[in-house]
């Protein structure tokens, strides 16, 4: 009974850890093309220009190096980043800016009319 306890706590804490590790790699990589978008851009330049500078050492596959060893380069971050994240605990449902991710909705203030004391209904 005991065994079959601390099984079904292992196989669900391993899950969550999985789950979570998942969430960690969604968001980074939404956020590393959203927000990124002049870091990629960057990653690009210096890119083409690797690749025009390699063409002279290696014609055949330069670009396709460059371009490998960038995409593998984001992956890594990205995977390592969720990774870190997973292991040190942190949960997206603890972090506050990822309030998009679960679909909760910011509480937005009203407008309050100058007539509206007197005429509606406020709720603080």
């Amino acid at each position: 009974m005991v065994s079959a306890q601390s099984s079904n706590q292992g196989k669900t804490y391993s899950l969550l850890m999985i789950k979570s590790f998942l969430i960690w790699t969604f968001t980074l990589a939404v956020c590393l093309l959203v927000v990124g978008f002049p870091l990629v851009v960057l990653m690009a330049t210096v890119g083409c220009l690797l690749s025009i500078i390699l063409q002279s050492v290696m014609p055949v596959s330069a670009v396709l190096l460059v371009a490998g060893a960038l995409i593998m380069f984001n992956v890594m971050a990205v995977v390592l980043a969720a990774g870190v994240l997973t292991l040190k605990g942190v949960h997206p449902s603890e972090i506050k800016w990822l309030s998009w991710l679960h679909g909760e909705a910011d509480q937005m203030q009203t407008t309050v009319y100058a007539a509206c004391p007197l005429t509606c209904e406020i709720k603080i």
